[in-house]
């Protein structure tokens, strides 16, 4: 289906709106995803919602909630925007397909389609049986970037996997290999940040030997992930961890670590923050990016460069 420019960019706003309010979700919503949905009617928002904590309502749901009893007889002439397909099975909540077509709504704008196999379409499908104009895609690389674990998760039967490493201005990841600050007291503590949102993370037995790292949340409010340690007589188990529900992992090294997750192409996104003002005389070269990793984004804070790579498809 065509739609004119000015549409289009409409229709991008207000899935804008949904992935802000998806985001919200980030830290409750597991194991399920990301999800915002915004209810608009003669270009006024006038109902919007988020998938607050699994178990809860969906998206979709708390959009419809939000609208009040004077704005409840425009539903029938409202689009909903929602940023992933809507569900159309009965898991720990009913189907929202059915609750949009109960609702009267005429036109859903989808972001992308839900890779969970008990969706995977048929909501977008259920919706238009019911004589509702759907259209598929708006802003999809957005929408799919936002759930990109889950979406993983799902498809490849294991964790979404980050590796990360700290290096200094000359490439190195040490000093004589001896542990050195390289991150700022703020970049450090943007890591257990990123701690917080993922679901474990793993050192090589060396490592846990050499520094004995933590591996929690000290510097953030946030759950801390699961701490895993790995060796030639504990490797680690893609499988198990799949089991047990662990959608994401990051992989913090020592570089023997790093490169077997490398050589085996067993990375979504590599994150590798440089300390510009900070060289040594030698010590562990910092892992070789693989070609097929893409700058995706690029800060700098306190002088510290931090470099997201993503994996060209």
């Amino acid at each position: 289906m065509l739609h004119s420019n000015s549409q289009m960019n409409n229709d991008e706003i207000y899935m804008s709106r949904c992935l802000q309010l998806a985001q919200c979700g980030r830290q409750n919503a597991k194991p399920n995803p990301m999800v915002g949905a915004v209810i608009v009617a003669n270009n006024i928002i006038i109902g919007e919602g988020y998938h607050v904590r699994c178990g809860e309502g969906h998206a979709e749901v708390m959009a419809f909630a939000s609208v009040s009893a004077d704005d409840e007889a425009l539903l029938g002439q409202a689009t909903m925007y929602v940023s992933l397909e809507p569900c159309s099975h009965y898991g720990k909540t009913p189907p929202c397909a059915d609750l949009i077509i109960n609702k009267g709504i005429k036109r859903v704008i989808v972001g992308c389609i839900d890779e969970f196999s008990e969706v995977k379409g048929r909501g977008i499908e259920k919706l238009r049986r019911a004589g509702i104009d759907v259209t598929v895609g708006v802003m999809e690389k957005e929408c799919r970037w936002l759930n990109r674990r889950f979406f993983t998760f799902h498809s490849q039967h294991r964790p979404y996997i980050i590796l990360k490493w700290a290096q200094t201005a000359n490439g190195f990841i040490d000093a004589d290999g001896q542990a050195i600050a390289i991150s700022t007291p703020f970049t450090q503590m943007l890591n257990h940040k990123m701690r917080s949102e993922e679901d474990a993370i793993l050192v090589g037995r060396v490592t846990d030997d050499r520094e004995h790292p933590q591996l929690n949340v000290r510097h953030w409010v946030g759950p801390s992930p699961s701490r895993l340690v790995v060796d030639r007589q504990h490797p680690l188990n893609l499988e198990s961890l799949y089991h047990h529900n662990v959608q994401s992992l990051i992989v913090e090294g020592g570089r023997k670590t790093l490169e077997s997750f490398l050589v085996q192409g067993l990375w979504d996104e590599i994150r590798v923050e440089t300390n510009t003002l900070l060289t040594v005389a030698g010590g562990t070269r910092a892992p070789q990016l693989p070609a097929n990793a893409f700058v995706a984004q690029k800060e700098v804070y306190d002088g510290n460069v931090i470099i997201l790579y993503a994996r060209v498809l």
